[in-house]
């Protein structure tokens, strides 16, 4: 509807329905022909681009695209406030299981909706479940293991369940976006080699690990930290080549070069 109007508000802004997109298209839809009047009503980092967002403003609105972007605007309310009903009934049953929630929201990248939907298919009682593997299995995030003749012909995941799939699919991209932390590391670390599809399904599987165990241990999650590859590597590196001197007859001793 803003393309029919030429108004091009998406293309300087990434969320149209934040508060300055919101406040942009309230003055639209009261009238405001301004271009300028109307960017001025930008908040934050999006001020650094009044230029572009003038430019983008200056459209054809007329009668209709008002109207219709009324509707528009209290259809999206409606669903808002529809969605918090949902969340705040959702919020009363999940009282009796607070102390699961808390433990999975201790994980970067899981809210207490994501982790609700979570515990609603997995249960909070993982001694019905054998080990972390059976759990990866049964959710279908466990690589497949099929062989024929010594040979691996397939890692495909097992089909598992969908429902949980997505959520843990939701969470592992909201994970890989975390900063300074393991699970983003993680995920860069495989992307890097495999492919951000790939990566994106070894975290799922990474998660639902996790939440086994913090669920297992009723103990909330304690990060190892974005260095962790980095200083096992190093720890790695370290092992082999003093092996390899002592092999030679030499016996090492390591001391750290002082910092300048």
């Amino acid at each position: 509807m803003l393309e029919g109007a030429n108004i091009k508000l998406a293309a300087v802004t990434t969320d149209v329905m934040g508060k300055s997109g919101r406040d942009m298209l309230e003055a639209l839809m009261g009238g405001e022909q301004d271009a300028h009047a109307q960017a001025s009503l930008a908040r934050g980092k999006l001020r650094a681009k009044l230029p572009d967002l003038r430019k983008a403003l200056e459209g054809r609105v007329q009668l209709h695209h008002r109207f219709l972007l009324q509707r528009i605007l209290t259809h999206i309310d409606f669903l808002d406030q529809s969605i918090a009903q949902v969340e705040g009934e959702i919020e009363q049953h999940l009282h009796p299981f607070e102390e699961a929630v808390d433990l999975v929201v201790s994980i970067p990248g899981l809210q207490a909706t994501t982790s609700a939907g979570i515990l609603a298919e997995i249960g909070i009682d993982m001694s019905r479940f054998p080990s972390d593997k059976h759990l990866a299995s049964w959710a279908g995030v466990c690589p497949g293991n099929k062989q024929s003749a010594g040979k691996r012909l397939s890692g495909k995941t097992t089909q598992g369940n969908a429902h949980l799939r997505a959520l843990l699919g939701e969470a592992a991209w909201a994970a890989a976006r975390t900063k300074d932390s393991y699970l983003s590391a993680f995920y860069h670390r495989i992307a890097r080699r495999r492919g951000k599809k790939k990566a994106i399904v070894a975290l799922e599987h990474k998660l639902l690990i996790i939440i086994y165990h913090v669920l297992l241990s009723k103990k909330p999650y304690q990060d190892l930290g974005a260095e962790y590859f980095d200083q096992r590597e190093k720890a790695r590196l370290e092992w082999h080549h003093i092996h390899q001197l002592e092999q030679l007859g030499y016996t090492v001793t390591l001391t750290p070069k002082e910092v300048a």
